[in-house]
């Protein structure tokens, strides 16, 4: 049977969420953050150490999106993702690869600026604030041209791998949502799909916020440092 192992309040959602989307069986083991990076248990899995890891008779793999690529072909029957004769292929593979390409590295590249203790004021900092504002008005540009997912008018894995950088991802790095009129009620269709609902739940995330509203969420580093500190 297909595993898939899940680090509370981290990409590996998409794994989970995908497994309840596509209504397979998978055995579903359950990491905590100790405290805020993975714990060994989870590292001794693969040489980079971080998750997403799906495991499959011989197999061990971990990268969200190639987990992603691997499941549903080999235990979807291609659903969710968009085969070439599709009308909206290539609107379903751009997207799909957005998320992880553009997107995510946006953020990535802004909260290592943060960590590093540079200044919002340097110059460095607001040409990667001005790229993520742009990265941010391209999604909400296409969702105001009356797409309803990413790919137009189906659910896909492209969203999938689109939700949690404007989720849970912000709690890394927080990011206010309020200018973009199309994001935000596309992230509250999102959640209200039965399989996030259950994701959550079998996740152990159901307790964490849904951050699916403009203002930037409370950051998850900081409030485990002053849990720490207590």
């Amino acid at each position: 049977m297909l595993t898939v192992h899940h680090l509370r309040v981290s990409q590996s959602e998409r794994i989970v969420w995908l497994c309840e989307e596509l209504n397979i069986e998978y055995d579903l083991k359950l990491h905590r953050r100790d405290p805020l990076f993975s714990p060994q248990a989870l590292k001794d899995l693969t040489e980079i150490g971080t998750a997403p890891v799906i495991q499959d008779g011989d197999l061990t793999m971990g990268e969200s999106a190639a987990c992603v690529e691997y499941i549903i072909h080999k235990h979807g029957s291609g659903r969710l993702a968009l085969p070439p004769s599709h009308p909206a292929y290539a609107n379903y593979l751009y997207w799909f690869h957005y998320a992880n390409g553009s997107l995510q590295p946006g953020i990535s590249r802004l909260l290592s600026l943060k960590s590093a203790g540079i200044d919002t004021s340097n110059d460095v900092f607001k040409r990667y604030t001005d790229r993520m504002d742009q990265y941010l008005q391209h999604i909400d540009d296409h969702l105001g041209r009356g797409n309803e997912w990413l790919a137009g008018k189906e659910f896909t894995a492209a969203d999938i791998m689109t939700v949690f950088t404007l989720t849970t991802m912000r709690t890394f790095y927080g990011i206010d949502l309020s200018p973009y009129n199309n994001i935000l009620p596309y992230l509250k269709r999102a959640v209200e799909r039965p399989a996030y609902k259950r994701y959550r739940e079998k996740g152990e995330d159901a307790d964490f916020p849904l951050m699916i509203d403009g203002p930037a969420p409370e950051n998850f580093i900081e409030n485990v440092r002053r849990s720490m500190a207590k």
